[in-house]
């Protein structure tokens, strides 16, 4: 576990650079991986209860990508614990007989609770887990789910939020990225969602508000979060830029998925490195 805000934003810089390497090899959805960086990186290098050497532990807590193209920057936090090496997910991925593709998949990945990809399940399927967890009597572990906001116009998700309060799930905490794009454009321009956050707050959901690039404010987030044992559950919504860290992709939605050049790689790993040292060691 990494506990300072100084090596989490490393931690950060380091999924960053290996999704863009990821990127220079295969076509990946780049945008939406860097705007959920900083918070999967606090969630899986910080806070989540999980063993990678002991993955049936019953009291490990449990993550469900429902944001199922968000499967890289999952993959290589799953690395940085020593789930396997980061190389080895840029190595295998979208090949033939390998553990990493666009979609997380259990069948080829053990690290992987559930398969996902379809927009609108992973977050139904956490529900249940933690549902499962409550009558197994399990008051300890949590069950985290990503979501997109595009994600949100969905209706499966709303039937989750409705489940999740009437079976007062407070082992279930919800993350959604909220970058303002999907792979159509704007959010606003085409799904119209308005302020998702006054909506679960609506269904009556624990709803907490952060600046989703900002790790120091994440890691504050997590250590606030109510006891698993709770019956209110959590929703994270957090605010970030599509493309984070990368000038020509930020809010940018030509990249929510592509491949970049040779050039581009060397550009975009030279700023990130710029602007980590400019805070950390000037």
């Amino acid at each position: 576990m990494i506990n300072s805000v100084k090596e989490l934003e490393k931690a950060a810089l380091d999924v960053r650079i290996n999704l863009l390497k990821l990127c220079n090899v295969e076509a990946i959805h780049i945008g939406g991986d860097l705007s959920i960086t900083d918070a999967m990186t606090v969630l899986w290098q910080y806070k989540m209860n999980y063993d990678p050497d002991n993955i049936e532990d019953e009291n490990r807590d449990r993550f469900v990508l429902s944001k199922g193209h968000a499967s890289a920057v999952t993959s290589f936090n799953q690395a940085a614990i020593g789930c396997f090496k980061a190389e080895d997910v840029i190595n295998e991925y979208a090949k033939d007989g390998g553990r990493f593709s666009m979609h997380s998949c259990n069948l080829v990945n053990p690290y992987v609770e559930v398969s996902t990809g379809s927009l609108g399940h992973g977050m139904p399927v956490a529900c249940g887990m933690a549902a499962a967890l409550r009558m197994k009597g399990n008051k300890s572990s949590r069950v985290y789910t990503v979501m997109g906001d595009g994600e949100q116009s969905e209706g499966s998700i709303w039937e989750a939020v409705a489940n999740a309060v009437h079976y007062k799930l407070g082992n279930l905490v919800a993350l959604v990225d909220c970058n303002g794009f999907e792979a159509d454009g704007s959010i606003d321009d085409i799904t119209g969602l308005g302020d998702i956050a006054s909506k679960y707050r609506a269904f009556g959901w624990n709803t907490v508000e952060v600046n989703g690039n900002n790790v120091e404010e994440l890691k504050s987030c997590f250590d606030k979060l109510p006891a698993p044992d709770s019956d209110v559950p959590t929703v994270i919504i957090c605010h970030t830029i599509k493309g984070k860290g990368v000038n020509f992709m930020e809010n940018n939605p030509r990249w929510h998925a592509g491949k970049i050049s040779n050039e581009q790689l060397e550009d975009a790993i030279r700023c990130l490195n710029d602007e980590y040292n400019r805070k950390w060691n000037s």
